[in-house]
């Protein structure tokens, strides 16, 4: 079976995200055709295969599941299945944008729920559109001038999931009760849900931030579609620490990322790349390498783990010394 998901991680990246991130995949610095009917049909296959995937629980101490709850509609959660008082930690927060701006909330699932198995409350727009308790829609067609419908979700329901963990945690009567760290919140998104992420870098709840396989589009490159074209201004917005995880050079978010980075300059950053492409590591089992290095980032950001900051600070950092990963860092203290 773990052969059986990298192989379809690979096959994801060329067709699945040409169905989903159309409008941020080929076509990242230049106006994309709408997807041929050889590559929607790829997807389509993709994504049956997907639903073939099981969920894992996760590699940390607290096995993870994943739940939609009506008090939060819209939205997927990942936390530890067992939320007794065998936790003892709080959760912090990560409110996540999915690839495409899409509505499939399940479509990081296995690299959230390896985040939620260390103790984390991962909150996803959208709903369970693919794997284990699928609920199947089908891709949005394209528009009649060629370019694709708005995004299916924005960047107000990373505010709404942080404002619902927080209310939850205040709520007596809920599972959540007093459980969550109200001071330990993250964003993150993978490519569009990348850039929803930048949108709300500016909530002042923040304590990091996490870019994966994204960046904004340079004035001279517009974005396919208008809600994506955020401007390299939005950097400014950043108050936190952030961490960008890239394909590096043919991740075709590579240069726009690469370009967020080298402006940062007033907050702490890091760019870590790892040569796998735009489609990352995601249906790798546990979300595979990046999510072991999202983790990572998280417990020293959220929780001040000395052991978690090894893998980014000092010439002899984990992720310098790892032959997969290339690494740079400003501001670091």
């Amino acid at each position: 079976m773990k052969h059986a998901i990298r192989d379809f991680a690979s096959l994801s990246a060329t067709a699945l995200l040409i169905a989903l991130m159309a409008s941020h995949s080929s076509a990242w610095s230049q106006a994309a055709s709408t997807p041929s009917a050889e590559m929607q049909s790829e997807a389509r296959d993709a994504r049956s295969q997907q639903n073939t995937v099981p969920d894992t629980k996760g590699t940390g101490p607290y096995p993870a599941l994943k739940q939609e709850v009506a008090s939060l509609p819209h939205h997927v959660i990942y936390r530890p299945a067992d939320l007794s008082a065998s936790l003892k930690k709080k959760l912090p927060v990560l409110a996540w944008g999915n690839g495409g701006c899409s509505d499939d909330g399940a479509s990081s699932r296995l690299h959230l729920l390896e985040i939620a198995s260390h103790g984390y409350l991962a909150i996803a727009n959208g709903t369970i559109k693919s794997g284990p308790g699928t609920r199947p829609a089908p891709a949005p067609a394209p528009r009649a001038d060629g370019q694709l419908p708005p995004p299916a979700t924005s960047s107000k329901q990373l505010i709404e999931a942080i404002d619902w963990a927080l209310a939850e945690n205040a709520r007596s009567g809920s599972e959540l009760y007093g459980r969550i760290d109200p001071t330990a919140i993250a964003v993150a998104g993978y490519s569009c849900g990348g850039l929803q992420a930048l949108e709300i870098a500016g909530d002042k709840r923040l304590r990091t931030v996490i870019i994966h396989n994204s960046g904004i589009f340079s004035p001279e490159h517009a974005a396919r579609l208008p809600s994506m074209d955020i401007g390299k201004d939005t950097l400014k917005k950043l108050h936190t620490p952030v961490l960008y995880i890239q394909g590096g050079p043919k991740d075709v978010a590579y240069g726009n990322g690469m370009d967020d980075f080298n402006r940062i300059e007033h907050v702490p950053a890091v760019m870590a790349n790892i040569d796998v492409g735009h489609g990352g590591t995601f249906m790798e089992p546990e979300g595979g390498r990046a999510a072991q290095v999202a983790v990572a980032w998280l417990e020293w950001q959220l929780r001040g783990d000395e052991n978690a900051k090894r893998w980014f600070v000092g010439p002899d950092c984990r992720l310098c010394s790892d032959k997969d990963w290339t690494i740079e860092r400003k501001n670091l203290r």
